[in-house]
């Protein structure tokens, strides 16, 4: 899938590493773990406003959802993908933070449930790291499996989120 020729983009540190963020509008099309799997090569005609104030929103989001913030992303999010995909997606969304959910158990919610291959191949070309929590998806054996940043981001971000609601019990 192609992105859109206007997209703006820019890099920048987090408390959860370097990350790549791509907007089209006023929309999110993309955040990514740099150096994960998946991250688009930057396009000589997209342009890099660090100021563009949808990342600053998002640069905020990211600190205070590492110091321990269960807000939802304020910011909008646009969907690049195919239908079956931008379903999967959307269906990522509705993981309570701090639960984790099977492959299996997704594609039983898009209506799909003998489309497990196809569920992981849509989870894992997520296109919105974390706000789209597609760390929240395990194995049915309950074994951490492939995520596109790496395993010890997973790791990171299924620990901080348990730590976080250990804390609201």
């Amino acid at each position: 899938m192609k992105r859109p020729h206007s997209t703006i983009f820019d890099e920048f540190d987090t408390p959860l590493g370097p990350m790549l963020a791509m907007a089209s509008g006023d929309a999110l099309i993309g955040l990514h773990s740099v150096g994960g799997k998946y991250v688009p090569a930057i396009d000589p005609g997209w342009t890099r406003d660090p100021c563009l104030p949808l990342f600053g929103e998002l640069r905020r989001w990211l600190a205070d959802y590492a110091d321990g913030g269960r807000e939802p992303c304020p910011v909008r999010l646009g969907w690049i993908g195919t239908d079956f995909q931008v379903g999967v997606w959307r269906a990522l969304l509705s993981i309570p933070h701090g639960s984790t959910e099977t492959y299996r158990g997704i594609a039983n919610a898009v209506g799909a449930p003998a489309a497990t291959r196809a569920v992981g191949a849509a989870v894992g070309r997520n296109p919105l790291l974390i706000i789209v929590p597609c760390h929240r998806v395990i194995g049915s054996d309950g074994s951490l499996t492939g995520f596109a940043a790496g395993l010890d981001l997973k790791r990171r971000l299924l620990a901080l989120e348990a730590a976080q609601e250990s804390l609201l019990r």
